[in-house]
């Protein structure tokens, strides 16, 4: 049982898989900063001063915080600007790794026109046709 798990454990496939995950989760902390430090303050900028992360609907009338995270704790409320912040940080990392995939994309069919190099063995076998002919 143990050789199964450990034969499962290291297939090509899984430890790739691995990879792919460490990579993903430091791809989106990136991310999450640059919508949080640089895309939100530009944003709030333009826009007044604006900070979305804070921006809530009441759902209750206990709530009478301005901050959300003292609101939360005075009841229920619809945080609809962390979510605005979350949907933004979806949709760049959407369009990252659409750049990537079309990156990718190219590299592979630009691979694919270059002709294969001929074998070595061909190689010879016309070296060796070519001092004949002379």
């Amino acid at each position: 049982m143990l050789k199964k798990f450990r034969d499962f454990a290291m297939r090509g496939n899984v430890i790739d898989l691995a990879i792919g995950v460490v990579i993903g989760a430091a791809f989106g902390a990136i991310v999450s900063s640059l919508v949080g430090d640089i895309f939100m303050p530009v944003i709030g900028a333009i826009t007044g001063g604006l900070d979305f992360t804070n921006y809530f609907t009441p759902l209750s009338s206990k709530v009478t915080a301005d901050s959300l995270v003292e609101a939360k704790k005075q009841g229920a409320v619809l945080a609809w600007g962390n979510f605005l912040t979350i949907l933004i940080n979806f949709l760049i990392v959407a369009a990252a790794l659409f750049l990537l995939i079309n990156l990718i994309q190219k590299f592979r069919q630009a691979e694919e026109k270059k002709p294969a190099a001929p074998p070595r063995q061909e190689v010879l076998l016309e070296e060796i046709r070519d001092l004949l002919k002379k």
